[in-house]
């Protein structure tokens, strides 16, 4: 046990000194990790506030035509210097995409219109066809830009207001476009890089992508309200900010592979507690064993040298007759030797499966009782009661069965010291068969208890210690039935119970 003791000590110290470094390095590549995807948000940030800027830059522009127009439209008194620097700002637009609409709405002019059909070179049928398709291109786009509410009003002191609709030119666009991608990008390296890393990315309240997340957590809003407040507690989340006010959140926990580790040191000392106690556990079955072993033989051994000394007696008492002593002697001298060969077949059994026949206990414990009687003590009283209303049968074999019953007599009229009474009932409980020894003794104390059974143990100056063993055996492995301690109080007595099948 000792050196056993010292491996699992040994093995458990280098085991988690092993584990603490692996759970350095995990959580070192999940540092790397969130740094990475800092990074790369701080490098979409500023890719964002690159197109917020580009942007407004590109409004200003139609801020700047649209004070042209007004400029143009004003006034006829107009400096040409200013006439010719409006006209300058308006050419300059190449890339805007406008719509110019009077006070009825109706479109009076447009700029930079993709899908528009070149009017040059057409005859006047094909330039009508031509014209009614551009307009309705134009009322079409018309519609579309009023509901995304780019418009700039230009007034003059004529009373002809115009109506400046426009949308992001095309160049805009295609970099927001770009910046989707980019968006879309930093998601998929967000969780193509985590890896065995547990991710939520969340905008708003809604979540983007997950990694080594369960989808029913995702779909669960209570759920995941707690597996967010869990990774919170593992590790700050990672603010991410796209520009518009859109702050996205990065999410993440500890790896399974970390948690295992964890856990790892424990199921490791547990295993191998579990092994040494498996192992004390062989070597006591060993151990039962060979006691076992010692207990059969000296019990054959017995049988074997009390045979020469039954068979000179039996000759001893033919003598006796042949010479006329009295009958009665003799009589009580073949009971003896009767007794003497029942112990002889009980020690020869020992060891063997015994053959079981089905018995009524009372009229089998009837006869012990009788013989006992008279082997007793003068001040010791033995009573028999049958306490069932039918007569109790239970598949016994005799000699061992009153051999039980014989070393809790006796035990019971050594703790009496010679002087008491020996109780024994039967009847029946629970479909089980019962018998009970009480004794009036000084009884067992309550830390003894569960030793009484053990081979060795004993409360006597002389004696081996091994009645209640060998009784224990007897009545569980021969009987297939349960013996134990009922009650015991210090000067009142001890009552043991017998349980049997019928």
């Amino acid at each position: 046990m000792v050196i056993a003791l010292i491996i699992l000590g040994v093995s458990f110290f280098y085991s988690s000194r092993l584990i603490n470094e692996l759970s350095k390095e995990e959580r070192k590549k999940v540092r790397l990790w969130a740094e990475a995807i800092e990074s790369k948000a701080s490098t979409v940030n500023k890719t964002a506030k690159l197109f917020i800027e580009l942007s407004q830059v590109e409004k200003q522009k139609i801020q700047l035509w649209a004070k042209a127009m007004e400029t143009l439209i004003s006034s006829s008194e107009l400096r040409s210097n200013d006439n010719e620097l409006a006209l300058d700002i308006i050419k300059e637009n190449t890339t805007i995409p406008l719509i110019l609409t009077n006070n009825q709405e109706e479109i009076t002019s447009s700029r930079n219109i993709e899908g528009l059909i070149d009017l040059t070179g057409l005859n006047e049928k094909e330039k009508e066809e031509a014209t009614q398709k551009n307009k309705a291109t134009l009322d079409s786009l018309l519609v579309q830009w009023k509901q995304n509410g780019n418009k700039i009003h230009v007034s003059n002191d004529y009373e002809q207001d115009i109506n400046l609709y426009y949308k992001d030119s095309r160049i805009l666009e295609e970099l927001r476009r770009t910046f989707n991608n980019i968006q879309n990008s930093f998601v998929s390296d967000i969780i193509s890089m985590a890896a065995s890393t547990p991710v939520i990315y969340l905008r708003g309240d809604s979540v983007v992508a997950f990694n080594m997340v369960d989808s029913a957590i995702i779909a669960d809003t209570l759920l995941l309200a707690q597996k967010l407040e869990s990774m919170s507690s593992d590790n700050e989340p990672i603010i991410v900010d796209l520009g518009y006010d859109d702050l996205n959140y990065i999410y993440f926990s500890d790896s399974d592979i970390l948690n295992q580790l964890k856990y790892y040191s424990f199921i490791q000392i547990s295993v191998m507690f579990l092994f040494v106690l498996i192992g004390y556990w062989l070597f006591s079955i060993f151990r039962r064993s060979e006691q076992n072993k010692v207990w059969v033989g000296m019990a054959k051994e017995t049988a074997h040298q009390l045979g020469t000394p039954l068979s000179s007696l039996m000759g001893w008492m033919e003598v006796l007759r042949m010479k006329e002593v009295d009958e009665e002697v003799i009589k009580e001298m073949e009971k003896d030797v009767d007794r003497l060969n029942m112990i002889t077949d009980r020690f020869s059994k020992i060891g063997a499966k015994p053959s079981l026949e089905s018995t009524e206990i009372i009229a089998s414990l009837e006869k012990f009782v009788e013989y006992f009687k008279t082997r007793v003590p003068r001040k010791v009283k033995i009573e028999l009661f049958n306490e069932s209303d039918t007569k109790v049968f239970s598949p016994l074999n005799e000699p061992l069965f009153h051999w039980v019953i014989e070393n809790l007599a006796k035990n019971g009229i050594d703790a009496m010291e010679g002087k008491g009474k020996i109780t024994i009932r039967v009847f029946e409980e629970n479909s089980r068969a019962v018998v009970e020894v009480s004794d009036t003794g000084k009884g067992i104390p309550s830390n003894k208890r569960n030793e009484v059974f053990q081979p060795g143990f004993t409360s006597k100056a002389r004696g081996w210690g091994l009645g209640l063993s060998l009784s224990k055996r007897i009545v569980k492995e021969y009987h297939n039935g349960k013996i134990f301690v009922k009650w015991s109080e210090p000067d009142k007595g001890t009552t043991f119970r017998i349980e049997l099948k019928q």
